[in-house]
């Protein structure tokens, strides 16, 4: 049976009085009809007008708020709505639109003519945000033994995947916009700690994304020796990054099915592989284990890179379809699929061929297959290996690009980031990040490793801040998904993965630790200047007048209806 709608209008207190609780419905408003929930707020002004659309997904019933304030940038916010714990599947559409704008499916403004991306290519987006495959594990069993490798991918993800995975449901369906975790920290923190989290999170990116083509070469190496080092080696990485930078600048859509084809190949040679192996297994190998000689530096980076960066999907919430109800759903089946690529590949290669701890490194699953299935399956592998970092790299891309246009529209950088080509890709982010890929490409990975993760922790901490900050500051805004946990269980879900990154920041080497600081320091200087370039003029800024005001709408209210 569906729900009849009603009909109220009430009169507001004028908008400069907004710090005061919104008045009781006067004696003379018009009593409620049957067939619509409209309620009408007026202040002193004329000039703004917008609206706030409130759709269910279960019905067709609407509920819509006309506000009419002083100023352009003043948005009034409805703070009766107040929002408990969404169970899983359940989602609050709440979209902020212009009076005279059309209602996107996603709440992305002006974007109606850009193909949004759908659940399926969304979860292999993640999946290779993520992982990719079990491609870069192999150290795990070199540092630490099969046993404490198995345990790891095991309890690693509860400790860390799982709290992050969670946040970002919550905290990319509050602010479904490009941007991301830039936009929760700027809510919650301000403008400048929203800045040098973009700073941090694109660096490490960056840094990250050089990692692959190097990863792509060692898999290859084998099989085509040229490719080992020297001037063949650098063509090789140029012609791959251009190639793949092409790919992203012709669109997100075309990225995610690229990204399902990709990782079908990439994970179906290692479902032979462990049907193959069954015979040979020893379920005693797996229980090796020596934590005398276990590099616990290597065993924690390996893990927490093989782990991390679920949150980086949200930089691409503006370009996903129903993003609400999308994400959550995305974010659990892709967290199924990454730990089960990490521990049956582990638990079937690691029990099948005798133990040679020092030969498990980059590349390794190869050999493994070729010892378990022949040179056929181990081609196989190689080419899954470099299927699935040409995956990695085109979606750590997108995210990277996509979060500099999301800050341009913020006002955060230069407005020609903003730019976007014929197919909706930000052309100026994607040349921008190849760009740093490149330079960074002749790093080892384990120096990649070390310092992404390094500065990726510096950026989880103010975004578990920000988490818990907005769930004090603004108990009662819309969170179409949210973590069934009030403020003491937010800040107990934040506390493993902190102590994991304290510990990792720990182990980091010296050399890895200054050039860190060094990055972290410049981010801390860069904003300052950019404002003052802003302010002299130098370069054009401008904040996009479709997003909601992150910094004085919500000074005089609870609700931060999106």
């Amino acid at each position: 049976m569906k729900p009849i709608a009603t009909k109220t209008t009430i009169l507001t207190t004028p908008s400069n009085l907004t710090s005061q609780p919104p008045l009781d419905p006067p004696a003379s408003a018009p009593a409620p009809a049957p067939t619509s929930d409209h309620v009408t707020a007026k202040g002193g002004g004329t000039d703004a007008l917008t609206a706030v659309k409130a759709i269910s997904p279960d019905s067709p019933a609407k509920t819509s708020v006309e506000v009419n304030a002083d100023g352009a940038d003043q948005k009034s916010k409805n703070t009766a709505n107040k929002e408990s714990a969404t169970a899983m599947g359940q989602h609050n559409e709440v979209e902020y639109i212009g009076m005279n704008e059309t209602p996107s499916p996603t709440g992305a403004p002006n974007n109606n003519n850009i193909k949004r991306v759908s659940i399926i290519p969304l979860i292999f987006l993640i999946f290779y945000e993520v992982s990719g495959g079990p491609f870069g594990v192999e150290d795990s069993v070199q540092a630490a033994g099969p046993l404490l490798a198995l345990i790891g991918f095991l309890v690693f993800p509860f400790i860390w995947s799982v709290p992050e995975a969670l946040i970002t449901a919550e905290m990319g369906t509050m602010f479904p916009e490009d941007g991301g975790y830039v936009v929760w920290v700027s809510s919650a923190l301000g403008p400048y700690w929203g800045f040098q989290q973009g700073w941090m999170k694109w660096l490490s990116g960056v840094i990250d994304n050089a990692l692959y083509p190097v990863l792509f070469l060692d898999y290859l190496k084998s099989g085509i020796p040229v490719l080992a080092d020297g001037y063949p080696r650098v063509l090789a990485v140029l012609a791959l990054t251009i190639a793949l930078t092409y790919m992203n600048f012709r669109g997100l859509t075309i990225v995610g099915w690229v990204a399902v084809l990709l990782g079908i190949f990439s994970l179906v040679p290692f479902v032979i592989m462990g049907l193959i192996s069954i015979p040979k297994i020893e379920p005693a190998r797996w229980l090796v284990v020596d934590v005398h000689v276990v590099d616990w530096n290597l065993y924690l980076n390996t893990l927490f890179w093989n782990l991390n960066y679920w949150d980086s999907i949200s930089t691409l919430a503006g370009e996903v379809d129903n993003p609400r109800k999308t994400l959550p759903k995305a974010l659990f089946y892709a967290l199924i699929l990454v730990v089960s690529g990490y521990f049956f590949p582990l638990l079937m290669g690691t029990g099948a061929v005798p133990l040679h701890r020092d030969q498990w490194t980059d590349g390794y699953f190869s050999d493994v297959a070729k010892l378990v299935g022949g040179v056929w399956l181990r081609w196989w592998i190689q080419a899954g290996a470099a299927m699935s970092n040409m995956g990695m790299f085109v979606t750590e891309m997108s995210s990277d690009s996509f979060q500099l246009l999301g800050m341009a529209e913020r006002g955060m950088i230069p407005e020609f980031f903003a730019k976007r080509s014929r197919h909706g890709t930000p052309s100026i982010g994607i040349l921008f990040s190849a760009s740093g890929v490149i330079l960074l490409s002749w790093l080892s990975f384990q120096e990649i490793v070390a310092a992404e993760n390094f500065l990726y922790c510096f950026g989880m901490i103010l975004e578990f801040i920000a988490f818990v900050r907005l769930r004090m500051k603004y108990p009662a805004a819309s969170r179409p998904y949210k973590i069934p946990v009030g403020t003491v269980g937010s800040v107990l879900l934040c506390i493993p993965p902190t102590i994991l990154i304290c510990v990792v920041l720990a182990l980091s080497s010296l050399k890895v630790m200054v050039v860190s600081v060094i990055a972290i320091f410049i981010g801390l200087v860069l904003q300052p200047f950019l404002k003052y370039t802003e302010k002299k003029r130098w370069i054009k800024f401008s904040t996009s007048a479709d997003l909601p005001d992150l910094y004085n709408a919500h000074e005089h209210s609870e609700s931060l209806v999106y």
